[in-house]
């Protein structure tokens, strides 16, 4: 199978030659130690050099303050966090505004200023070989709503005030919604699926109540999968954490598969996932990024991921249990990951 062929097949949980498997996006201060390691010269030489199926491509922003799409919206209220001092607790612009009339005054960026649809496409071009591309979109609708507020008050906002709560992630879903239509289009069908998504999930269960998420949240997530799926694209939805009791929503809404089942997190065990909605959704990740992947030998690993495949057979793209490659995660494991998923 090519490998474009065996991740459609995985996500449509069809027979495969093997599962489909992704690195994830390594950290900047990871690469490193993994070019060395794998003695390769860039990122295409180590996808090349461990098999990867899977390539990432960002959807490309630039605005006077952002390189980053997810990084669009300037809600600090003491001045623009750059993204290592960037947290959603932060106080926002919105801490102390109840008048939904008032989110009109936000200076609300304009996607298509800082989006050029020809860098879209250059970027989906330059895709190399037969890989599977995944357009990062993230459309983290949810967190960013946090930061326009400061994570607690969004939260209090969802009871106390919610039509304020609800204007305001409408607006910023309305950005996004703008955002990757450009995005798509001028990718034109050189994507094969995209990943978006927001993290509900803490270690031990859901951040907030599921009706909560039902309620402000899901709407936008549904608008966002209904306008990849009508681009024929597959949707990859990331939540970090324990989301177990969300999953049959996620799949109500359209969701093709998953990501990226945090191993350690309460009731996100692969053989309970597999057998709850292994017939309805499928997934990607699964191999533990918390403890074994770095404290872990290969042979540990090499036996995780054995144990996967036949959990999933196919159904689930083996990858690390968080897209981010981070320094402490050792090459060795990465290698021993995927020596085990191409056997």
């Amino acid at each position: 199978m090519t490998k474009k062929e065996r991740f459609h097949a995985t996500i449509e949980r069809k027979p495969v030659d093997r599962p489909a498997s992704w690195l994830g996006i390594p950290a900047t201060a990871a690469m490193p130690a993994l070019l060395g390691h794998f003695g390769a010269s860039d990122l295409a030489g180590l996808k090349k050099a461990i098999g990867d199926d899977v390539w990432p491509v960002e959807l490309p922003y630039h605005s006077p303050f952002s390189d980053a799409i997810y990084m669009a919206f300037d809600f600090a209220k003491h001045g623009h966090l750059v993204n290592e001092e960037r947290t959603l607790n932060s106080p926002g612009y919105f801490e102390d505004i109840t008048d939904p009339a008032a989110v009109a005054d936000f200076p609300w960026p304009d996607p298509s200023a800082y989006i050029s649809p020809a860098e879209c496409g250059a970027v989906a071009d330059a895709v190399p070989g037969d890989d599977a591309v995944l357009g990062v979109v993230w459309s983290a609708h949810f967190q960013d709503a946090c930061a326009a507020f400061g994570m607690e008050t969004a939260l209090m906002n969802m009871v106390a005030e919610p039509e304020m709560f609800r204007a305001v992630i409408d607006r910023i879903t309305e950005f996004y919604l703008k955002a990757n239509g450009l995005f798509y289009a001028a990718a034109g069908d050189k994507l094969d699926a995209v990943l978006i998504g927001n993290d509900f999930g803490s270690q031990t269960s859901l951040m907030l109540s599921r009706e909560l998420i039902r309620e402000f949240v899901l709407p936008g997530t549904k608008a966002l999968i209904a306008q990849a799926k009508s681009y024929g694209l597959k949707v990859i939805h990331h939540s970090c954490g324990a989301i177990r009791d969300l999953i049959p929503d996620l799949i109500e809404i359209g969701v093709d598969a998953i990501h990226p089942i945090q191993a350690l997190a309460a009731g996100m065990d692969a053989p309970g996932l597999a057998r709850d909605f292994g017939n309805s959704v499928s997934f990607c990740g699964g191999v533990d990024a918390q403890n074994l992947l770095v404290n872990g030998t290969p042979d540990e690993v090499k036996t995780c991921v054995r144990e996967l495949r036949k959990i999933f057979p196919t159904g689930l793209v083996i990858s690390p249990s968080h897209e981010a490659i981070l320094p402490d995660i050792a090459p060795k494991n990465i290698r021993a990951l995927f020596a085990a998923a191409h056997e």
